[in-house]
């Protein structure tokens, strides 16, 4: 799935344009063609089809995983969840077999949204935050301090792992910038989440900006055949690197199951509080 940098990295090429497409900001949405209904959550594929066309990208962001386009009247909002993707094309090209949603914009473009396991979701709405409402902070909003984290961290009894994947507790993460952050954290994975001490919690937020930053400079990882993006795999410290050297002590990075998630860390750098 998608984590914070790549879908930072698809916002920022929508906006900023590139590889021979303009920016969307501008650009009136023409036509809207809704392929397959339940990609679409709210509202009814006839209102959204009528209510979408002729409104203008004025905005395009991210909030955790969710792509925000802000237009003239609404917004709308993209989960791509395990499988999806955006794709910016001339509208006279090809449709795809998994497209579930096509945008005709003027200057003879088209925006795709591509889905093969059909488990992302598309919304518009007059407030993004009765989708988005039960985030939790973003890791990267300099107003969210390491005191904020620690009561955060202190107020739950968890294990660190699952409770970082928990967009209701911080939006974003996934499974590879959390085995990262916490392998930079020395942090075994399995850490309940108030043992935690404000000198650790500290680290941990930085080591998780330091991670995202890293992915983000690197335009995310490409990982599958689903985001084919970026190269920060080849930068990866213990994620994907089960049996491989750890790159700080040489121990071989093992994988575990935490929370039902595939989990790898190097057990001589983490040995940490173990539930």
């Amino acid at each position: 799935m998608p984590e914070l940098p790549e879908v930072e990295t698809i916002a920022d090429g929508l906006r900023l344009g590139g590889q021979g497409f303009p920016s969307l900001l501008g650009l009136t949405i023409l036509q809207a063609y809704l392929l397959w209904e339940r990609t679409l959550a709210a509202p009814s594929p006839a209102e959204f089809l009528e209510r979408i066309k002729g409104q203008e990208i004025e905005g395009i962001g991210r909030r955790g995983k969710f792509l925000l386009f802000q237009l003239s009247q609404d917004s709308l909002l993209v989960h791509l969840r395990m499988s999806g993707d955006m794709r910016l094309e001339p509208s006279a090209a090809p449709i795809q077999p998994h497209d579930r949603l096509l945008l005709d914009l003027e200057g003879s473009l088209r925006l795709a949204f591509n889905d093969t396991r059909k488990f992302g979701r598309v919304w518009l709405t007059s407030s993004p935050q009765d989708v988005t409402g039960d985030l939790g902070p973003e890791p990267l909003d300099p107003a969210f301090t390491a005191q904020m984290l620690h009561e955060r961290l202190s107020s739950r009894h968890r294990t660190i792992k699952p409770l970082l994947l928990d967009q209701s507790f911080l939006a974003g993460l996934g499974n590879i910038y959390t085995d990262e952050a916490l392998f930079l954290s020395k942090l075994h994975p399995n850490t309940p989440s108030d043992n935690l001490t404000l000198l650790q919690a500290e680290n941990l937020l930085a080591n998780i900006r330091q991670v995202l930053q890293e992915g983000i400079h690197h335009h995310g990882a490409s990982i599958d055949w689903v985001y084919r993006g970026g190269d920060f795999q080849n930068y990866f410290r213990v994620y994907g690197r089960k049996g491989l050297p750890c790159p700080v002590c040489g121990m071989p990075i093992e994988r575990i199951l935490v929370g039902q998630r595939g989990t790898h860390f190097c057990p001589n750098c983490q040995k940490g509080a173990k539930l």
